[in-house]
């Protein structure tokens, strides 16, 4: 491989089954239009593209808490895939789920998302059926992925990181870093109004005082750039490799990795990849390596290259 061809660990993909019977939607997303994005779609991009490993990542708004097609494709491809299993920690229930799946096969982490864009709260991070779950985890060294939204940034930021310090050796992966960049409804609805300005420009790009807190205060804290942050800061006229140089050198590199996003974000694979290479351009060759695989394999097991 080409030094711009080096492995790379994709950390977020998602995959949406072409076969809706054997893997049906949950009732909730009957509409939904997504997919497919097969297994064998993700394998082949993997393959043509220099992606050596993946974390084949659970989609919430489509199959919610149903980690079936996740699980199987890990499970037939235990070498290129590690599976992140969706949760929901306000259910009794989460903690036996969680112990019925690691019994039955290697998993590489679970993930949490807030699924109320409009309720203003953390009792599904930190409810006490919630907090019984981020225990299990820590016990099973399963690293934990979190998404919320940037406007619930002031309050969810310190609840995690008081969760953070309580479980020092849980390695905590913020999804979408942190969804700042045009991940929710309100920020694409303000990108369609006379008069926006986008507040992802330099010199912070959008990074709230509140990431910066817990990223300062919680080593075991890390963010994960995908290709929506991608997209947005294009869109927004903003490079991506410049808000990228910032990360590193606000947080550094073993604590930056990233995701495509495919099955959510629009395709092609082969586009969504470049754009993740293209945006570790302006680091140093062993930033740009941490980066596209080390910090990932660091997070998610040693996996090797």
């Amino acid at each position: 491989m080409t030094e711009r061809t080096s492995p790379l660990f994709d950390t977020h993909a998602h995959i949406i089954a072409a076969d809706r019977e054997a893997y049906p939607p949950a009732p909730a997303e009957r509409d939904n239009p997504a997919g497919p994005f097969t297994v064998d779609d993700l394998l082949a991009g993997m393959e043509a593209l220099g992606v050596t490993r993946a974390c084949v990542v659970q989609r919430y708004f489509y199959y919610r808490n149903d980690n079936s097609y996740a699980l199987d494709a890990c499970r037939a491809h235990p070498t290129e895939f590690t599976p992140v299993i969706m949760l929901d920690g306000r259910d009794a229930g989460a903690v036996a789920e969680l112990n019925r799946i690691v019994a039955s096969q290697p998993i590489g982490g679970i993930r949490f998302a807030r699924p109320e864009l409009d309720v203003d709260d953390t009792a599904w991070m930190n409810s006490p059926n919630t907090m019984r779950l981020w225990e299990r985890a820590a016990e099973l060294r399963l690293p934990v992925a979190f998404i919320m939204f940037e406007p619930h940034h002031f309050y969810n930021l310190p609840a995690l990181r008081l969760i953070a310090e309580r479980f020092p050796e849980l390695r905590i992966v913020l999804d979408h870093t942190g969804a700042l960049h045009g991940a929710t409804a309100e920020v694409r609805r303000a990108r369609r109004e006379p008069g926006y300005v986008p507040y992802v420009q330099p010199p912070d790009y959008g990074v709230t005082q509140a990431l910066r807190d817990v990223l300062g205060a919680s080593p075991n804290v890390a963010l994960k750039v995908t290709g929506i942050n991608l997209g947005c800061l294009t869109a927004d006229g903003v490079d991506p490799a410049r808000f990228m140089r910032y990360l590193v050198d606000e947080f550094g590199a073993d604590r930056v990795m990233l995701g495509s996003d495919i099955g959510q974000t629009e395709g092609p694979y082969e586009r969504i990849v470049a754009g993740l290479r293209d945006a570790t351009r302006l680091l140093t060759a062993s930033e740009r390596k941490a980066v596209e695989f080390g910090t990932a394999a660091t997070w998610y097991g040693d996996v090797g290259t």
